[in-house]
């Protein structure tokens, strides 16, 4: 089993788990590898290194340096620097991308899906017709600016389709 880095085209990072270096390339080719972020189809491998798991390995003791110690950048630094750009070092962050992921899973798993059917579900919950709950679902910009003349807003969130389903 090989475990890749892979990098979508918006610059977004996954893993990739693949039998062997030509499923990789396989699967790449025919566009079944997409982003579990954005739904991108353009995948790159990302070089990594080899994980060895060593019994009684130990992590190195960093050797002091002569010189001027530089400080890593302040946690709320990091923080503000990802949240504004989505991005720390010219890199996405880890977190940022984390968190996006558990925010859609949550939104999923709370919400019915009703598919097609959003903006007339959404209308009957609307005018006391049906049962008020969170739905989610599909709607054209034309029926999601029908809705907001009725005064009914929504919000547009691309969910890629890999995270719709039951996730392994």
């Amino acid at each position: 089993m090989k475990v890749l880095n892979l990098r979508c085209a918006n610059g977004h990072g996954f893993e990739g788990w693949f039998g062997s270096e030509a499923d990789f390339l396989d699967q790449n080719g025919g566009g079944l590898i997409e982003c579990p972020l954005c739904a991108n189809r353009v995948v790159s491998r990302m070089p990594s290194a080899p994980r060895l798991n060593l019994s009684g390995a130990r992590e190195p003791t960093p050797l002091p340096q002569a010189g001027v110690v530089k400080q890593p950048p302040a946690a709320a630094e990091v923080v503000a620097s990802a949240s504004v750009t989505g991005s720390v070092n010219g890199q996405p962050a880890p977190d940022v991308q984390a968190a996006w992921m558990a925010g859609v899973r949550q939104l999923l798993a709370r919400t019915e899906n009703v598919g097609e059917r959003f903006a007339e579900e959404a209308r009957r919950i609307h005018y006391g017709e049906a049962k008020n709950r969170g739905i989610r679902g599909h709607a054209s910009a034309e029926e999601r600016e029908a809705l907001l003349d009725e005064g009914i807003e929504t919000v547009a969130i691309p969910v890629p389709q890999a995270l719709d389903g039951p996730l392994q």
